[in-house]
């Protein structure tokens, strides 16, 4: 715990509340900078984009500031059946169809430019590196820690402990089943561990000695207080930034968190993983029968998503959130996580 809080306040960062990443769009550079003027600490988020484009956020936040951290996808490909696949993709045909689009009944798999990301991140020297969907060969942390990155874990139940711990990771940060959009699990097929955050928290602490952040499902500061006392170092916040000022959610995610009109549930229809959103016709229609395979299940609707989200079409986009999302709040990022953290 010490050498965290350590490491942290030697960055300038005075808050317990961090910006977690959100990939997809949602986490920008200006959010990352509103982040470490509040004296938080922010993620850029480099799932989905090429280490190019990661490359030119990096460059636009070290502009502006030197507290930041970066989380990347862990290569944890979650293969498809190709029977199973192209069944959905004939399903999904019928609704993209709709906007003059074609999927693609081939499976594309990738690893999310891995590699290149890595290699970007020992040359930047970036303060921060966190982990999501798997864990990194113990010679990737080796080489990031040598440049002097803290490193970070996504786990999501006390039984995914071991496996980051043998990595050599720094950090784990503990991920309930409230937090919006994608499950960090390193184990997607299995059932999910529905724990409240608290109490993920100790039970997580119980097994490891390294300190833990907390995320998922938070969004008032009795929240943030209530994880702060069940032993997180810190917290990870997301959806209650979505409607910030610096937020590049899109116009349509926007709006349907602001209308708070729907439940969220978790699913796997848009990206063959588990995630939580906002319920919509897309979900009702296809969670049923989207098998599990990840990314290939992510490419398959993406042209679709993007089409839907430009139309202004809330029914055919994942709209990620958390059981806390009807507290995001259309402000300064800085205001609302010092809000959270008592200093507002």
């Amino acid at each position: 715990m010490t050498s965290l809080t350590g490491a942290l306040t030697s960055l300038g960062v005075t808050s317990p509340v961090m910006a977690a990443p959100m990939a997809g769009g949602p986490t920008t550079p200006r959010l990352v900078t509103a982040a470490a003027e509040a004296g938080c600490l922010g993620f850029l988020a480099g799932g989905y984009k090429s280490a190019d484009a990661l490359g030119a956020q990096l460059d636009e936040v070290r502009a502006a500031t030197d507290v930041f951290g970066v989380n990347l996808f862990a290569p944890n490909r979650l293969p498809v059946d190709p029977d199973a696949y192209r069944r959905y993709a004939a399903a999904v045909q019928e609704v993209a169809a709709g906007y003059g689009l074609t999927v693609d009944d081939v499976p594309r798999e990738d690893d999310d430019a891995w590699s290149d990301k890595i290699d970007l991140l020992l040359a930047a020297a970036v303060p921060v590196v966190s982990f999501t969907f798997g864990v990194p060969e113990p010679a990737v942390v080796d080489a990031l820690r040598r440049v002097g990155s803290l490193t970070v874990q996504t786990i999501t139940s006390p039984r995914e402990v071991d496996e980051a711990v043998t990595a050599g990771v720094d950090v784990l940060a503990v991920q309930a089943a409230a937090a919006g959009g994608h499950r960090g699990t390193l184990h997607p097929e299995r059932p999910s561990d529905e724990a409240e955050l608290p109490e993920l928290v100790a039970a997580t602490r119980a097994r490891t000695d390294l300190p833990v952040l907390a995320a998922g499902g938070i969004s008032t500061p009795a929240d943030v207080r209530a994880a702060l006392q069940a032993g997180a170092a810190g917290v990870l916040v997301g959806t209650v930034l979505l409607r910030s000022e610096e937020s590049g959610a899109s116009a349509v995610h926007q709006a349907a968190i602001a209308e708070q009109r729907r439940v969220t549930v978790v699913t796997r229809a848009f990206s063959g993983r588990p995630a939580r959103g906002l319920r919509n016709d897309f979900i009702d229609r296809f969670d049923d029968i989207a098998p599990l395979g990840y990314p290939a299940l992510h490419h398959l609707t993406s042209g679709l998503r993007r089409a839907a989200a430009a139309a202004g079409d809330p029914e055919l986009v994942n709209l990620w959130a958390g059981t806390g999302y009807r507290n995001a709040t259309a402000e300064p990022a800085g205001l609302i996580l010092q809000r959270l953290s008592g200093l507002a």
